[in-house]
């Protein structure tokens, strides 16, 4: 096997998990200004029915003659691209320089997907890190691959955070025998947070401020060419209104969950439904806006875990919730009935998602320090977010093996998954011991992070490679530690809520029923099958 072919299957595989769901994630983007210990967060849901793998890439120097290989999710052979003189180290997608990648598909003008493209956007994330050392680098990369390769996604919203800046860029292909991509890319302003869920929301942008935003130079004149914008409107061009037309669905799907986020960093404005309800001429949501506070990370995770709770699209709620308020919806998203279209509500937090994270980026601190991926696997809702430094060169083996084909104890996307699935059976007594092993374990790391970074950065002025192995070391074993509480936690779960019933203080079974509300729907659908007509029936010592 040559260089360029292993580097190629090294890269594929790495990036496999991010390729499978194209259309299904959602990012939220906090600039310094806006978070409250003035670090740069980005928030990534990977969501689909795929099993991640986590990986490191080490930093490398490369020979002028060596190449990678670029094959496509099937591992069909796209094409063929010049390597980099040197490649930054990268821990699954924040490389060594705290540059922190995530991305959303908004799939828009499907036509304008280009089978000869040779870079899908997997690729031009993992390149991007291994090339960039700011997140303005990161853009400029992925505009200089795909001008001289091609692209070949559909619609990419793709958010970039580096300890002092993130950017959002949205990229669309130029359609079959096409070249490059039209694209466009913003700087959120400090103090400022920015989310996007599947479509594309960059509107208009200024054309001549190259500080603050970057743009392909045939953005404009293209979409004039297909029919996508007509100057003589008088209206200025906007990207999302031309690239990434939506309906009613796809504004359900997507922007509720822009509303969401932004409901509850500004709780203090008025955030009308009429936009992801679909009402014509309603006025969509701003790009970017400023919280009524600060933002922990703490309060991050939080946003990630949302399933519109305490909001008219309550997932917890209803019949569709059953009878123990369980926000999972299964697939299709869409159904019939009787010739009528329906739709489930697509919320952030999903049991199909993937892996997610939260990254820090810090200014203040050492690249290896500053940088921390706090990394999940499965339902955001009940996974437990672990550090990854970005300054570590190994990764904890149960989130690095697995696969869809086999469960396994020793994956800890299985382990997630089973704590997760189980859950279904009594949703909401299960959530709150879930929830309990997951806020101790977060807590924990909250309480270590300064003491950990403390010594990190005393290692890091007399003994740097002591320090990689220090911040290698805590990171993997406490997210093995944090996979071994979820296995027991899982058979605790089977133990006290086996075959129905719950298992007291003193480990005795308890009936508990369903909740009122639940016997009502069933009475309502079933008013004479149930009900009890003799006095004989009456009875209630009846034998199991």
């Amino acid at each position: 096997m040559n260089k360029a072919i292993s580097i190629g299957v090294l890269s594929l595989l790495a990036f496999s998990a991010v390729s499978a769901p194209a259309d299904s994630c959602t990012n939220l983007i906090v600039t310094k200004g806006a978070s409250a210990d003035g670090s740069v967060m980005i928030t990534y849901t990977c969501d689909g029915e795929f099993h991640p793998r986590l990986r490191y890439e080490p930093a490398a120097d490369h020979g002028p003659d060596e190449t990678i290989e670029i094959r496509d999710w099937s591992g069909t052979l796209k094409g063929t691209i010049r390597q980099a003189p040197h490649t930054y180290a990268v821990v699954d997608l924040m490389n060594e320089h705290q540059v922190v990648i995530g991305e959303t598909t908004f799939t828009g003008r499907e036509e304008l997907k280009n089978p000869d493209g040779v870079l899908h956007y997997w690729w031009l994330m993992r390149l991007a890190l291994q090339r960039a050392r700011t997140a303005r680098e990161a853009v400029e990369v992925i505009a200089a691959l795909v001008e001289e390769y091609g692209y070949a996604s559909e619609g990419e919203s793709i958010s970039i955070g580096d300890p002092n800046e993130a950017w959002l860029m949205e990229i669309i292909g130029p359609g079959p025998g096409g070249t490059g991509a039209h694209w466009v890319a913003l700087r959120i302003p400090d103090g400022y947070v920015c989310a996007h869920a599947n479509k594309a929301r960059i509107g208009t942008f200024p054309l001549n401020d190259k500080k603050n935003c970057l743009y392909s130079p045939r953005v404009i004149d293209f979409a004039i060419e297909k029919g996508y914008y007509d100057p003589s409107s008088g209206k200025p061009f906007d990207f999302s209104e031309a690239y990434c037309p939506a309906d009613v669905q796809k504004l359900r799907y997507t922007e509720t969950r822009v509303w969401s986020i932004f409901r509850r960093v500004a709780p203090s404005r008025e955030w009308p439904a009429d936009y992801h309800r679909g009402v014509a001429g309603a006025k969509p949501y701003p790009l970017w806006i400023k919280p009524d506070a600060k933002l922990t990370r703490a309060d991050v995770f939080r946003l990630m875990r949302d399933h519109y709770e305490g909001t008219d699209y309550d997932m917890t709620k209803g019949v569709d919730a059953g009878p123990f308020g369980s926000p999972n919806r299964w697939r299709p998203m869409t159904w019939k009935v009787d010739g009528a279209d329906y739709t489930w509500e697509r919320p952030i937090s999903t049991q199909q998602t993937g892996f997610s994270f939260v990254s820090q980026s810090r200014s203040w601190l050492p690249d290896p320090i500053g940088g921390v991926l706090w990394y999940g696997v499965d339902d955001t809702y009940f996974t437990c977010y672990v550090p990854l430094y970005c300054g570590i060169d190994a990764v904890p083996r149960s989130y690095a093996r697995g696969s869809l084909k086999e469960f396994s104890w020793d994956s800890a996307w299985w382990v997630f998954n089973f704590v997760a699935n189980f859950a279904n059976l009594k949703y909401s007594y299960m959530k709150e011991d879930i929830q309990a092993v997951q806020s101790e374990l977060e807590a924990a790391f909250d309480a270590l992070q300064p003491v950990v970074e403390k010594t990190a950065l005393a290692l890091y002025d007399r003994d740097r490679a002591l320090m990689t192995k220090y911040l290698t070391d805590y990171s993997t074993s406490r997210a093995e530690t944090v996979v071994k509480r979820y296995r027991e936690l899982g058979e605790n779960l089977i133990r006290k809520y086996n075959d129905g019933y719950v298992l007291d203080a003193d480990g005795r079974e308890k009936e508990v029923g369903y909740p009122e509300s639940w016997y009502r729907e069933v009475i309502r659908a079933r008013p004479h099958e149930l009900r009890i007509e003799t006095a004989d029936s009456l009875r209630t010592d009846l034998p199991y």
